[in-house]
């Protein structure tokens, strides 16, 4: 690594998201002196709670155009959503991420400004923003601005981002392109590193390779999402139980998938299953448009694939691209999909069922005992999901009370996100504790069972970041 000889200078970090909440990864990087640069890591929007959303309509706390440079971790919106509001605030700079990422951004950011614009649209047709006209938050036109200025760089080879500062992305296992953020100052002897976790991924998932070890950090900036808990296993036994139940039964399973990561690793696990005979002879569709590009962008990333995947990559035995056959594209496809009365998984968007095409089916199959509904993920207060989750036994979908007469199975084991041993695990490979470690994304419950959990079984010190707290690091 050669950076260039400098003066004494002070490097500082101020949390500007993801502290105290999972959303709205923002972390600003500064460093002062002769030649000062300023860098954003992460970019994210804030998603949840209203008061959450709210913030996103604020001014950032600094200005774009003062920035020399955005790292993203990965495409997720949560990191990389604020991006089209930078751009449109006068961000000229790079936006440094992998080619992964860079792949992901395009179909991401495009969808979140359109619904951005279509929620907009709706709210000044129905009368019910308080602001006149309703404005969207960004437009298709800033995040195509955004999209501009997009620079990749492949894992482990370093690269400038700023003044003085050299940035090193490794494979984090999270989604397709995912990364850990290395950025380090300084020469020789005074070298120091700074290392952003991003969302970490599990060991031995599928597809993607397992995240990787850093070689060292002198602070260290860890995601805490599920630091409070372990994780169920693999669960493929118990979606071959559920989909045989319902084929024997003639009804049809209905999963809501998120478009990134959740339906491709389905599709791997449906494919193991027929691939092993452990299950009985059913197709699978994925009716979600998303969900259809973003696999076709994770068969394109050979550098992301985990060994099994590669190997049957190689064979022209893809486990994603194998099930095209039954991608339903077209609104008109989805609509005759509604009229098949045969045993049949259905897989589409969203993964909560607040909006899309998954809707048309959970409306059209929830009233049959027959049919199950697979909840594969994550459901947030105040979502269909959820409620399904929790036993109603009517839900309102188009503005009718739907009964739910359909069996509603929970199936564990899914999060992309690593737990609290998986964390610990992957911190036990550095080979010296970082002097600092600041628990980032993560609720306060499970950032300070972590950082106990840290402290009383590795002798670390480290402390939960605090939204808006700026620290000093050299």
């Amino acid at each position: 690594m050669h950076l260039m000889e400098e003066e004494a200078s002070t490097v500082s970090l101020k949390f500007l998201g993801a502290a105290g909440t999972v959303t709205g990864s923002r972390f600003l990087l500064e460093r002062e002196g002769r030649e000062p640069c300023r860098v954003l890591l992460d970019c994210g929007l804030f998603q949840g709670l209203k008061a959450l959303r709210q913030r996103n309509w604020e001014p950032p706390p600094f200005d774009p155009v003062t920035l020399d440079a955005v790292v993203l971790s990965h495409a997720h919106l949560d990191h990389s959503g604020f991006l089209p509001l930078l751009a449109r605030g006068g961000f000229r700079g790079p936006v440094h991420c992998t080619p992964g990422t860079a792949d992901l951004l395009g179909p991401l950011l495009l969808d979140s400004a359109h619904l951005q614009e279509e929620d907009a649209e709706r709210a000044n047709s129905h009368g019910y923003s308080k602001h006149h006209p309703a404005l969207p938050l960004y437009t298709v036109q800033d995040a195509r601005r955004a999209l501009t200025l997009v620079r990749t760089h492949p894992y482990g080879t370093p690269f400038t981002a700023g003044a003085g500062l050299e940035v090193t992305f490794r494979r984090a296992g999270h989604i397709l392109g995912s990364a850990t953020v290395d950025v380090a100052w300084g020469r020789g002897d005074a070298a120091r590193h700074l290392v952003f976790s991003g969302d970490l991924g599990r060991p031995g998932r599928p597809i993607l390779r397992d995240p990787e070890p850093v070689p060292g950090a002198d602070v260290l900036l860890l995601e805490s999402t599920y630091g409070d808990r372990v994780h169920a296993a693999w669960p493929e036994e118990h979606l071959a139980r559920i989909i045989t139940r319902t084929v024997h039964q003639g009804g049809a399973v209905v999963i809501p998938v998120f478009a990134v990561g959740r339906a491709q690793e389905l599709l791997w696990t449906l494919h193991r299953l027929r691939d092993e005979q452990r299950l009985p002879r059913v197709s699978v569709f994925l009716d979600s448009p998303m969900a259809q590009d973003v696999t076709e962008l994770y068969c394109r990333h050979p550098e992301d694939h985990d060994v099994d995947m590669r190997r049957l990559t190689l064979q022209a035995r893809c486990p994603l691209c194998a099930s095209e056959r039954h991608w339903v594209r077209t609104a008109e496809a989805s609509r005759a999909l509604l009229t098949r009365t045969d045993p049949r998984v259905i897989l589409a968007g969203s993964g909560m069922a607040t909006g899309g095409r998954v809707l048309h089916h959970l409306k059209h199959l929830l009233p049959d005992a027959r049919n199950t509904v697979v909840l594969a993920g994550y459901q947030a207060a105040g979502t269909r999901g959820r409620a399904l989750q929790d036993g109603a036994g009517r839900l309102r979908i188009h503005g009718e009370d739907v009964p739910v007469r359909a069996r509603v199975e929970t199936v564990d084991g899914l999060s992309a996100h690593a737990d609290r041993e998986e964390l610990l695990a992957w911190l036990r490979t550095f080979p010296r504790p970082p002097r600092e470690t600041w628990l980032v994304h993560g609720e306060p419950g499970a950032s300070e069972a972590l950082a106990e959990s840290i402290r009383e079984r590795m002798g670390w010190h480290v402390r939960v970041a605090r939204d808006g707290e700026r620290v000093t690091l050299e």
